[in-house]
């Protein structure tokens, strides 16, 4: 059997069934390894192994009585510091909540527990979703496991660290500007912002109403369907939620790509946002085995990247600065520097600015989606660059905005994101799949057709 730590949500759950495999032996293994290679990557906020260990007794117990409540009985998760599990602490990765505990599970965090998953802990993330790799934070930053002196990609850090690193088999992010996108463009790994209220954001501290989405990280396509499934789902006291019946997102992998049509948004890349090279090459490459696979992929156009760009900015900003406006007033010193920046330009947005920002993305959106009754999918860049040093700060703030995430926060659309290559320096490159909105089960598709037709997702980092 694969080395229990590197076993995916689909295997343990086959090996648990075949007596193979018990959840705590499979708790106790991803413990022994967070013990080993935690310190190097600081994914962990929050470590509460006592917990998990009950939890997978509990589990165990369960799977000898015939009460299995789903595909992910037993199965380890991590969660994003800025989501609620009762009885820990849900700090933000910020001084200003370094006691806060939460009283309460989010509703996704009930969710994956009545689907029988086990919490292993809480995550490391940026201050509030929205800093960057810092270090004048209650914890450290996350680091990348395929090379730690380099960034994971934020603000989801220490879930992309982790499951890359296989501290556990998948973990849950939030997604506002990229923030599940870019760690698993820079881990390497399956990051997916689902479709815009698909899943109930509440128990999940805000950055932006518009904007927020939560979403899995792990390290298949296969998984990343099991987690949707899971926390997918109408939530009425959820503002942004929507009353659909999509379900069973993972019901079309095996089906490939023969006769989809895929819109390639090569400017993204090419002239909004000239990509590294090597990242260029990549996305060619994911091109050519779409179309070795029977898909029909043709250029499309969309409004600039900057366009996109400016519109989540003002959004994000505006309403980001209406949530932290008190606590900036009264203690700005407890903000990290980078944070404190990000936050600011909130204070000087107007009425009016927010106002032509939310109409142009309107536009926006009516744009994109028109694109969609063309094609089935959009393919497109993630990040531009490989990720930087953690001790190059003007680096990582050249290259950190140097991405085409945002354009579908602003539109709601799903959007995942995987690993299409290793750069010369063996770091992770990325590709982007976008799809109509409730559609997320094509995505899914496409990207299952690109991990099968290549050898990336069998790629580990040398971290141990």
């Amino acid at each position: 059997m694969t080395e229990p730590h590197w076993l995916t949500a689909s295997e343990a759950s086959k090996a648990f069934a075949a007596k193979k495999l018990s959840p705590v032996e499979l708790v106790q293994a991803l413990l022994t390894r967070t013990e080993a290679l935690d310190p190097k990557l600081n994914a962990y906020i929050r470590l509460d192994a006592e917990g998990a260990l009950d939890a997978a007794g509990a589990a165990e117990k369960e799977i000898a009585q015939g009460r299995i409540r789903g595909p992910l009985h037993g199965v380890p998760v991590g969660v994003k510091d800025i989501i609620d599990v009762a009885t820990l602490p849900t700090t933000c990765h910020s001084h200003i909540l370094v006691d806060n505990v939460a009283k309460a599970d989010a509703v996704v965090i009930q969710k994956l527990r009545q689907a029988g998953a086990i919490v292993m802990g809480k995550l490391s993330t940026h201050e509030f979703a929205l800093g960057g790799p810092s270090f004048d934070l209650p914890f450290p930053p996350a680091r990348n496991p395929w090379n730690p002196d380099h960034h994971p990609g934020g603000s989801s850090s220490g879930s992309g660290a982790g499951v890359a690193a296989g501290l556990f088999p998948v973990a849950l992010g939030s997604d506002t500007g990229g923030s599940v996108r870019n760690p698993a463009s820079q881990c390497g790994i399956v990051g997916l912002k689902p479709t815009y209220g698909l899943v109930s954001r509440r128990g999940v501290f805000p950055l932006s109403f518009t904007l927020d989405h939560v979403g899995p990280l792990t390290r298949t396509v296969a998984d990343n369907a099991l987690m949707l499934d899971a926390i997918a789902g109408h939530d009425p006291a959820d503002p942004g939620s929507a009353a659909t019946q999509s379900r069973h997102f993972g019901r079309m992998l095996d089906r490939g790509v023969r006769d989809l049509r895929i819109g390639f948004v090569r400017h993204f890349h090419e002239t909004d946002m000239p990509a590294h090279p090597e990242v260029t090459a990549g996305l060619e490459d994911v091109a050519r085995v779409l179309q070795a696979e029977g898909a029909e992929v043709r250029t499309v156009h969309l409004p600039t990247l900057n366009e996109f760009s400016g519109i989540n900015r003002v959004i994000l900003c505006s309403e980001a600065w209406s949530i932290h406006a008190p606590w900036l007033r009264e203690h700005p010193e407890k903000y990290g520097e980078l944070c404190r920046r990000r936050l600011l330009p909130g204070a000087f947005m107007t009425a009016g600015d927010y106002v032509g920002a939310q109409r142009r993305r309107l536009e926006l959106i009516a744009s994109v989606e028109d694109a969609l009754r063309d094609f089935d999918i959009l393919l497109c860049a993630s990040s531009m660059d490989p990720s930087s040093r953690m001790d190059d700060p003007a680096e990582t703030a050249r290259t950190y905005p140097r991405q085409a995430r945002s354009p579908f926060n602003v539109t709601g659309h799903p959007a995942l994101a995987m690993m299409a290559g290793l750069s010369s320096g063996g770091l992770p490159i990325s590709v982007q799949f976008v799809g109509r909105y409730f559609d997320d089960a094509t995505v899914l598709r496409v990207a299952a057709a690109y991990e099968r037709a290549t050898p990336w997702h069998t790629k580990r980092p040398p971290i141990g």
